[in-house]
């Protein structure tokens, strides 16, 4: 049960992330929800198999720091990639150049 409430605020991180952070233009809107779903079931399963208890505050606390932290850093490095990537088509394009395979 604690890892359906783990997801759903993992749901609710990366949703949040969506709408404050600033490169939203460059993704899609599921994006990083899913990211937070699979992070914070990840990080739960993983640090659960590590012994620590279900019903203990470290658990959460670090399931949930540890999605936020994940979710910025996947956005803000998804934004920068994709602007570049985006700014590199315009120019190739802009001077005829043929489209990359």
């Amino acid at each position: 049960m604690e890892l359906l409430f783990v997801t759903l605020a993992g749901a609710i991180l990366g949703l949040g992330a969506r709408y404050l952070l600033p490169n939203r233009h460059t993704h899609g809107a599921v994006l990083l929800p899913a990211i937070g779903v699979v992070v914070s079931a990840a990080l739960w399963v993983g640090l659960t198999w590590a012994g620590l208890k279900w019903n203990g505050g470290w658990i959460w606390t670090i399931t949930l720091i540890g999605t936020a932290a994940i979710v910025v850093i996947v956005d803000l490095v998804i934004g920068r990639v994709r602007t570049h990537a985006d700014a590199v088509l315009l120019a190739n394009l802009s001077k005829g150049a043929p489209l990359p395979h």
